[in-house]
């Protein structure tokens, strides 16, 4: 195989420059900062911080700022429409509030959709993988087996939806089956299913990929929280007397609730989220698109600026109370510990 440096080498070039160009903004960076007589502390962190900042305003608060101002502009981004956009989320099709979108497909079943991911992928994930940590704590082969539910994590979503999609693959009866639910149901005597099809179970099946990823994540977490139990208040328990059961909900969970709430919060943004599972696995078809999906349809795929913008607006509305409990919770902490 032969290396085509026509086709590819400038393209190595300008990696070679940016390369080159961070190399001199940071050594001249280093440089100026070196030489400064007064105050040398403050204009080391305005200097090292100026950058990221730098970074920061150009990737994410301009394009912040911009994808909601196109929130209320038309498809073309060229007249405003007020709230037209964020009505027509919340507008059924038939029910003839607003003739102009009628062509549009029914949103309902979209929020329905990710209302359904958020709540049952942080309750489900979190309860496995606590269940999972409280089990193997200890344990013989406590890392082997910590080892295995850990492992899809480092699997993409990408990855995740494809190993997921041959596991529910489905032929015609009397087919060979390469899908294993569908060699297992019919090994059994069963009819195969078309499980990514029918819904609404198809939706439980995605999610049941999502709880496989996530619950590697809670469960390591959880765990080094049980870890970090003091052993005094486990001796002082057992010596109580208490059932391995009243162990569980009266030590155990008291002990861990910061690092629960941690892992429900995370998980719950992650799931808001979602995309790559749903646009690999069904393309969002079937009844199993989420917001995510529906913004990325909308946005590059129907041309609809207006509305994919609105979509996203959305996202980041559904993202900011829980991200305020998350604030709350760790200001509530930091002020126990202070006192």
């Amino acid at each position: 195989m032969s290396f085509d440096f026509t086709a590819e080498g400038p393209k190595l070039m300008m990696l070679v420059y940016g390369i080159v160009a961070f190399a001199a903004v940071v050594g001249l960076l280093l440089l100026v900062l070196d030489v400064l007589p007064s105050h040398k502390d403050r204009w080391v962190a305005l200097g090292l911080l100026a950058p990221a900042g730098l970074l920061l305003l150009v990737g994410l608060i301009v394009p912040a700022v911009r994808t909601l101002i196109l929130a209320f502009m038309d498809a073309d981004s060229d007249e405003f429409v007020g709230l037209d956009n964020f009505i027509w989320m919340f507008t059924d099709k038939n029910s003839g509030m607003l003739p102009d979108f009628g062509a549009d497909p029914v949103q309902y079943g979209v929020l329905l959709s990710t209302f359904l991911w958020v709540l049952l992928v942080p309750t489900v994930s979190t309860s496995v993988g606590l269940v999972y940590a409280v089990l193997v704590d200890r344990a013989r082969f406590e890392s082997f087996a910590k080892s295995l539910i850990f492992m899809p994590m480092a699997i993409s979503f990408v990855g995740a939806g494809i190993i997921w999609k041959f596991v529910y693959e489905y032929r015609q009866e009397g087919a060979p089956q390469i899908g294993l639910l569908n060699q297992i149901v019919v090994a059994f005597g069963g009819t195969p299913q078309q499980w990514l099809l029918d819904g609404p179970w198809n939706t439980l099946f995605l999610i049941a990929v999502m709880v496989w990823i996530q619950a590697g994540f809670a469960m390591v977490v959880l765990s080094a929280a049980i870890k970090a139990i003091p052993a005094d208040i486990v001796e002082a328990a057992r010596l109580d007397g208490v059932t391995p059961w009243q162990m569980f909900w009266q030590v155990t969970i008291p002990s861990i609730r910061p690092a629960l709430v941690v892992v429900m919060v995370t998980i719950s943004i992650g799931t808001l989220k979602i995309f790559d599972i749903v646009r690999t696995m069904t393309g969002g078809q079937f009844g199993t698109s989420v917001v995510a999906n529906e913004m990325y349809t909308y946005s590059f795929r129907a041309d609809e600026n207006g509305k994919g913008a609105a979509l996203a607006v959305l996202l980041f509305v559904l993202v900011i109370p829980i991200v305020i409990y998350q604030v709350r919770v760790v200001r509530r902490r930091r002020l126990e510990g202070a006192r």
